[in-house]
């Protein structure tokens, strides 16, 4: 099986298709936000952090997230002149799920490790929202937001003021960044669980081949 990276914003249903891509399949999850967090537990000095800031957060962590994929698909597992070859599990297939992705600084740290593109490695796939009104996004983070969310206490006024000055532009950014990188890109705006029917459909035809 190949490896599942998906993208997106916020609220696009990334973690949710992540969850049913390991019930139907087995994939191992792994989520960007948690190794965010980890970095910025165990290396404050690097600026990787949550909810501080997208840009930089997102440039920092690049080289990690260039290396790491590049090494767990390269075919040799030979880095630094090390053998890595023993530790390499058949099948050892997993989703890395998140939004903080520097796509060029990660493609050509991937070069080193043979592959010209992450489609070379990776199955790719993007959820974005950019079909929906202002009035659909606050409903939704009204209705789906648990304790968990960073926006579980925004006011009505607070959430409108995210989704217009955030949420709506960054959809619009990440799609066009997305199809720019190879990314099969779908829109979760409305019947999201025949989105992710029709995905886990195509995935299951793609580890057939």
């Amino acid at each position: 099986m190949k490896s599942i990276i998906i993208v997106g914003p916020s609220r696009a249903g990334k973690t949710t298709l992540a969850k049913r891509l390991h019930e139907e399949f087995g994939y191992f999850v792994i989520s960007l936000d948690k190794l965010v967090a980890i970095f910025q537990a165990a290396y404050p000095q690097l600026d990787i952090c949550l909810n501080w800031n997208r840009d930089k957060t997102t440039e920092n962590i690049a080289p990690f997230i260039g290396h790491f994929l590049g090494l767990f698909s390269s075919g040799d597992g030979i880095k630094y002149e090390l053998n890595l070859r023993a530790h390499n599990v058949k099948d050892n297939a997993f989703v890395l799920e998140g939004g903080y992705f520097d796509f060029e600084k990660t493609t050509s740290i991937l070069k080193e490790y043979g592959a010209n593109e992450l489609k070379d490695r990776y199955i790719l796939i993007g959820l974005v929202q950019g079909q929906k009104t202002v009035d659909e996004y606050v409903s939704d983070f009204k209705k789906y937001d648990t304790e968990d969310d960073w926006t579980y206490n925004f006011s009505e006024d607070e959430l409108r003021d995210y989704v217009t000055r955030d949420a709506i532009p960054f959809n619009r950014v990440m799609t066009d960044h997305l199809t720019k990188y190879g990314f099969t890109v779908c829109d979760t705006s409305s019947e999201r669980e025949r989105v992710f029917d029709k995905i886990i459909e195509d995935i299951m035809i793609a580890n057939r081949s």
